[in-house]
This record gives C-alpha cells, sequence and structure tokens, in this order.
C-alpha cells in the first residue's frame, strides 16, 4: 500500500521464536514426538501472505510457484477468488545478479505502475530490517533497478515512496536519503551519522522496549520528511564476547542503557525532501531524560502528533507541534501512579479534527474501576470540550486493540464506525461489534482466538481462528454479519499430522486464592492420565507485564514441547498471575509496580498450594517448573522464595539482577534504582539465591544483547559462594532466542527434557 514500511519480520520477540519451514515428517510412529520432530517445522502452519489489501474488494498477496520456489506476487478480487498474476518470476530477474529477486516484502506505488521490492535481508537485533531494495515497473517492460546509487549491499532500511510516487526515501548508513525515481538521482539530507548519532531509526532500547524501527515520515504532500535523530553519546557501552569467529576472542560492543544510567537523547525535526536545514520540534524537558516513542503527521501537513513521556514513564502527552516552527503545544494527556502505556491505537478522525484514543483512564466514570476504552479527543481543543465520551461496552470487557475504524467518523462516539477486539476473560479474543453497535461483544463461535485484517471499507475481512490445540484456518468474511465468504488456507495438512500426534485432554481452568484473587490457568494432560494416580507436574511461567501465557489460541513456541513432555508422562500447567497483560482492567495489570518477583511469585505460591489442596493426583513431592527470560526469573524467584514448593527449576535466559537490565522496561515497572535501590533488591532474584533447595538448570546464549550472559554468570557466582549445587549448560554467541546455528533448538529442547527426567521422574505412581 501506498507509504507502507518494507520488513520481513522474523520474530516478535527475542524469545518469542517460529519454526523454520523444513524437514518433512520422518519414517517414524506418527503419534509420538521427539526433541527432532518439534523443532523440524513439520508442525509449522502454511504460509499466507504478506497480504495487502488494495481497495475494499482486492487483496494482494505472495504465493509460490510450483516447483520453482520463486515467490510471485498475485492479485485476488476477494469475493469471487478470481486469481490474477501481477509480478512472475520472470519481471523479478535482475541481469547483474544473474538471479530472480526473492520478494521479502513489498509496497506499491501510488499510481500502482511500480512495485518496491525487499530482498537480501539481514537481522538488526530482533528483525530483519536491513537489505536490499529494487523498484519493478508492473507493465513488465523494464527490469527491476535498484535503490541506493553505491550504498553498499543489504544497507537499506524503511524505504518508502513519496506521497506522489516519484522519489522513495530510505535510510542508510545512519542518515536520511532520497532516490528520484525518474532520474535514479540520489540525494543525502543528513550527514552526521555515525557510530553516536542515528538518523531515521533508533537505538538498541527503543527498538527492543519501545518496537520502534522506522524512524521517519514523509509529509502528506510529500514536500517534507520528519524523522527521530538519536543522540547516544555517554550511554554505556557493554562488551560480549565472540570464542568462535576467529582464534582470539573478538569483542562485540552494544550500547545499552542500564537501569539508572545515561539513556541517547531523542529529539524530532522536520527536513526538506530537498534537502536543507532541519527544524528541530521544542519538546520539552531533557532529551536524556524524556522519551518520543510515536509520531505522526496531521492530515493537513502543518503540525506532527507526538507522544511524549518522561523517564518515569507516569505521564502520557500527546503533542501538537508546528512543523515550520518546532513550536509545540499540549493536546491531550494522562497520567497514572504507576505507568502510562505508548498508545498505538491513535487515528485520525474527520480529515485530522478528532483522533481515535484508547485509554485506561481517560474514559472511565468516576469511582468504576478502570477498563481499556475508546473514545475521541479533539485536536484542536483550545475552547472545546477535550475529551468525548467513550462508546460504552460490557462490564469488564476491555478493549485489545483496534482492528479498524472508519477515518470519516464524525459526531458523537457511537457514530463513529469501529470494530474493536475485546475480551472478558483474557483467554480468546473476539471482534466487536459481531452484528453491530448493539452486539454484546460474545463470539457466536465459542471460545477461542480471532484475528482480523480488515479491508479499507470495512466490508471485509481476512480472518484467523484458532484454538490452544486447534490449527489455525484463515477465511474471508463479512462484516459485521461475519458470514464465510470462502476459505483462504485450511491447514489440512497440518491439522491431519497433528491429528495423529498422541495427545490427552487440555482444559481451561480458574484457581482462587485464600486473598480472593482468581487466576486463569491451563493443563495438558498425558494420553494416559488417571486421577487414581498421581503425577508429576510440570509448571510453565512467564508472570511478567510484557506477555501472557494462559491464551485460547494456536501458537507453537513451545507447545509441541509440552506435548512432548505430556507423552512422557508429565502433566504441564500453567497460571497468569496479576500483572500479566491479561484485559482485566487497570489494577490487575499494573499490579506488579515495584513489585515484579514479589507479588507474582506471592500468587504463584498460593494458586500451586490452592491446585494441589483440590487434585490428590498432582505429586507434591515431583512439582516443577520452567520459564523463558522473564519466566526464567520468575522460576528463580519461586525456587529462591519458596524453597519447598518445587523439587526443581529450569530457567533459560533469566534476568537474575534487574538493575542489570535496560532502562525503558526495567525503569517502567520498577522505578529509578538511583531512586528505589531497595525495590530493585527485593525484585531481584539473586538476592534470595541462599534459599535455593531444589535442582536447577541454567541456559543461557552468550552472545544474548537482551539478557546479558552476565546474569547468569553472577548467579553462578552468588550460588557458588553459597555452596548450592546446580547445573548450567551455555550456548556460545546465541541470542535471547537460543536458535541459531545448527541444531540449537533441538538440542535446548532435548537438554531440558533430560534434565527433567533426571531430576523428576515421569510417569503415574
Amino acid at each position: 500500500m501506498p507509504g507502507a514500511t518494507l520488513a520481513a519480520v522474523h520474530t516478535r520477540r527475542g524469545w518469542w521464536v517460529g519454526f523454520a519451514l523444513v524437514a518433512a515428517v520422518g519414517a517414524q510412529d506418527p503419534a509420538r514426538l521427539d526433541a527432532h520432530r518439534i523443532t523440524s517445522g513439520e508442525f509449522a502452519p502454511a504460509p499466507f501472505g504478506p497480504v495487502r489489501w488494495l481497495d475494499g474488494t482486492h487483496y494482494a498477496t505472495l504465493e509460490t510457484k510450483d516447483g520453482s520456489g520463486v515467490p510471485e506476487l498475485v492479485r485476488y478480487e476477494a469475493v469471487s477468488g478470481e486469481r490474477q498474476v501481477l509480478v512472475t518470476a520472470a519481471m523479478l530477474w535482475v541481469e547483474a545478479r544473474g538471479e530472480a529477486l526473492t520478494i521479502e516484502d513489498y509496497a506499491f506505488a501510488p499510481d500502482g505502475a511500480s512495485l518496491l521490492v525487499f530482498s537480501d535481508s539481514e537481522r538488526v537485533w530482533r528483525q530483519n530490517t536491513r537489505g536490499e531494495y529494487h523498484v519493478v515497473p508492473l507493465d513488465g517492460k523494464a527490469a527491476p533497478w535498484r535503490l541506493g546509487g553505491d550504498l553498499p549491499k543489504s544497507s537499506l532500511m524503511f524505504a518508502k515512496w513519496s506521497p506522489d510516487g516519484g522519489r522513495v526515501a530510505f535510510v542508510a548508513q545512519r542518515d536520511l536519503w532520497v532516490q528520484d525515481v525518474a532520474t535514479k538521482r540520489v540525494t543525502r539530507l543528513t550527514n552526521d551519522g555515525s557510530d553516536t548519532v542515528i538518523n531515521g531509526t533508533f537505538d538498541w532500547v527503543y527498538e527492543e522496549e519501545f518496537d520502534c524501527r522506522d524512524g521517519f515520515r514523509w509529509s502528506p504532500d510529500g514536500t517534507r520528511i520528519a524523522y527521530w535523530q538519536l543522540d547516544c553519546e555517554g550511554v554505556g557501552t557493554f562488551y560480549m564476547v565472540d570464542n568462535l569467529s576467529d582464534r582470539y576472542a573478538q569483542i562485540v560492543p552494544v550500547q545499552y542503557p542500564k537501569a539508572g544510567t545515561t539513556n541517547s537523547a531523542c529529539r524530532v525535526g522536520v527536513i526538506a525532501a530537498a534537502g536543507g536545514e532541519t527544524v528541530w520540534m521544542q519538546t520539552p524537558g531533557d532529551p536524556r531524560e524524556t522519551y518520543l516513542p510515536r509520531m505522526e503527521w496531521h492530515p493537513d501537513g502543518k503540525e506532527l502528533a507526538v507522544q511524549w513521556l518522561p523517564r518515569s514513564q507516569q505521564e502520557l502527552r500527546v503533542l501538537g507541534c508546528d512543523a515550520a516552527t518546532g513550536e509545540v503545544r499540549l493536546v491531550h494527556a494522562e497520567r497514572d501512579d504507576a505507568y502510562v502505556d505508548v498508545r498505538d491505537d491513535f487515528a485520525w478522525l474527520d480529515d485530522g479534527e478528532w483522533f481515535f484514543w484508547t485509554s485506561d483512564s481517560a474514559f472511565a466514570a468516576a469511582g468504576e474501576q478502570q477498563y481499556r476504552r475508546f473514545g475521541q479527543v479533539y485536536w484542536d481543543s483550545r475552547g472545546k470540550q477535550m475529551l468525548v465520551t467513550a462508546v460504552p461496552l460490557v462490564q469488564g470487557t476491555e478493549v485489545i486493540g483496534v482492528a479498524w475504524h472508519d477515518p470519516g467518523g464524525r459526531g458523537e462516539p457511537a457514530e463513529v464506525s469501529a470494530y474493536m477486539q475485546v475480551s472478558a476473560d483474557g483467554i480468546g479474543q473476539s471482534l466487536w461489534p459481531r452484528r453491530g453497535p448493539e452486539s454484546d461483544g460474545k463470539d457466536p463461535h465459542g471460545s477461542g482466538w480471532h484475528d482480523y485484517d480488515i479491508s479499507p471499507d470495512g466490508s471485509l475481512a481476512i480472518h484467523t481462528y484458532s484454538r490452544f490445540d486447534v490449527p489455525p484456518v484463515i477465511d474471508l468474511v463479512r462484516l459485521p454479519s461475519h458470514e464465510r465468504v470462502r476459505v483462504l488456507v485450511d491447514n489440512a495438512t497440518l491439522r491431519s499430522r497433528y491429528d495423529a500426534v498422541a495427545k490427552g485432554q487440555n482444559e481451561f481452568f480458574q484457581v482462587t486464592t485464600e486473598p480472593g484473587v482468581t487466576l486463569d490457568g491451563w493443563t495438558m494432560y498425558p494420553p494416559d492420565f488417571d486421577p487414581a494416580k498421581t503425577w508429576p507436574v510440570l509448571f510453565y511461567v512467564y508472570g511478567e507485564p510484557w506477555a501472557q501465557t494462559v491464551k485460547d489460541t494456536w501458537f507453537l513456541n513451545h507447545h509441541l514441547f509440552h506435548r512432548w513432555l505430556v507423552q512422557q508422562g508429565y502433566v504441564v500447567m500453567s497460571v497468569d498471575a496479576r500483572g500479566t497483560p491479561a484485559p482485566k482492567g487497570r489494577d490487575w495489570r499494573k499490579a506488579l509496580y515495584q513489585k515484579i518477583g514479589v507479588l507474582s511469585s506471592h500468587d504463584w505460591n498460593l494458586a500451586v498450594q490452592k491446585l494441589c489442596a483440590q487434585h490428590a493426583w498432582m505429586d507434591r513431592s515431583r512439582l516443577a517448573i520452567w520459564g523463558w527470560s522473564g519466566g526464567g526469573a520468575m522460576t528463580l524467584n519461586l525456587l529462591f522464595r519458596y524453597p519447598d514448593l518445587f523439587c526443581a527449576g529450569m530457567s533459560v535466559a533469566p534476568v537474575t539482577d534487574v538493575a542489570l537490565y535496560d532502562t525503558i522496561y526495567q525503569e517502567r515497572y520498577l522505578g529509578d534504582p538511583r531512586q528505589y535501590p531497595e525495590v530493585y533488591e527485593q525484585c531481584s532474584p539473586i538476592t534470595f539465591a541462599k534459599n535455593l533447595q531444589g535442582h536447577l538448570l541454567l541456559v543461557h546464549g552468550t552472545g544474548d544483547d537482551n539478557v546479558h550472559f552476565q546474569h547468569s554468570e553472577r548467579l553462578f557466582d552468588e550460588l557458588v559462594a553459597q555452596n548450592k549445587l546446580f547445573e548450567y549448560l551455555a550456548y556460545p554467541n546465541r541470542t535471547h532466542a537460543i536458535r541459531e546455528g545448527r541444531n540449537t533448538r533441538e538440542h535446548l529442547y532435548a537438554s531440558l527434557a533430560d534434565f527433567l527426567n533426571r531430576r523428576v521422574p515421569p510417569g503415574a505412581k
């Protein structure tokens, strides 16, 4: 679509990792799993997309030509399914390369005559955002040509069309560039990009914690570009050691601001697309003590909408910034005693007179529990009511995200047509309104998880539905009736293959602890489960504000590993404690403020105790727990703070001392360690390492740029000092995902299973 950013997204976040589509089914028992089968890609869903809606009735997608392995771009008439190939493999042939381009992502020119193709990508921290860009004429009369002139191979980032399609802007070598499509002339707009100055993209911590990567925006008329600039001078450098590349160790530096240390200075500027001086926005505060995580042009092209946070992140301001002068005015502000989340649901309404907004507090009635709602805010609120009352939802139902809105909506919010993804229990999600504004938000298909890619006019949606143990089906539906038009991907092969796997029952449950706190959970039972016998139980935990584990959705990350363990004779369970991002109200989600590791482990202890009291089949002598990243930290917290609860734990890539983690994440949830050193001490697992009684396996990648290997090394040192025995497994040069290199993930899962079998014998007694 015009203005779309091209980037091949290969991971969602460091530890959430998909499986490559590689090995076929081997000659083995299809009912039994092993470490190879669960990591081979055998159970990965069929590929689909990336999809681009072209208008209200047509969409484009990539499909591999039979036998060639080369993706082609095709267009579908959505309802009839009529198919037209827009870009063939022959049209992607580049003579200088001696091969065709492999499309990883794409964007149509505004006039639809050309395609911008992203290929040859390279990973930058989490995602493959650096690569090659080519312009491909869609009439097939000319060969693709490469953007960037003489710039090095795979050095371009975030290339996107100007609104008139005559130019393409991109980032290379930490500077902003523009190339004219007709003349191919390249203009360098900024010239100060360096090891410490970043134009048009972001540093490590902005990318990791604010999900910021593409750092520039064309103005609506295409005459100017607004962009972020970060000055990393003074940010601490963490050095990782690469012992594999050479006989002598190589040092890998990463500028990484640990909690309480110096941040990059961030500012937003506007520069003419033809070149010239930058006008810097005069945002308030010290740029090293404030954050600017979101920025968009107002539709009239005169102002920018910038979201601003102080370092504490307890206030969020929407600022109107004059693009010509840099002057700033306050449009909207929210505060919270804990923290305020950056909003990604911002959208313009009625040509920019209003903007669409979701909030925990802005639309709440006085005295009621705060649930996330949506409404409208005047852009120019001077002399007007700033907030407009939100559309009411069923009590206890919260907005998860905005799936679609009508940009032409005006007047009272009830007249603004929008589809929200909502949930009342945090386990499944559905679309509201299902059949119109009078819908109660209930899903007529029952439990499960629904994701939507809605057409520009809101009449159709590409709908993905799955359940906990049911692979996804992708279909086209009409809105608001949700009538199925046709199935796009049925995953029949995957479904058949997975149906052949030996499985026990699954169930979702709730457990209410003594203080009256109700937690959601799930259980996977062995195929031969007999409640008259006693069974070992492995609990899977995350337990921090970033993610939930209890969802009624097909999510392969560790599901197949758990299914394999269930076949070996373990019951596997998980619980979401307070503080995980379930849609259960502001107080639930922000309960961990300055209590990470403290309150969550308290909830878990009470929940496990209650479950054991309810289920005689749970063998108290064979309870184990495992988790990754925040879940690795929670594993340690439970082993150290409640040493009698679990006999063993497996902690992967854990945060052991919260003061060693980054500024944006850790200070959001705990405050600044320079102000609250006691909070950081009490929230760190390492503080309580002396209490370890059970068996512990620590696993970490030495090339982890997110949770540094330093975390585990410091815990090793403390456990040795406390004379505590433990096991550890270090993966050389592997990142936080521990997936790089041949057989890495297979080896990891096999090692976890081996430890569990040795320390917690499987099977019924």
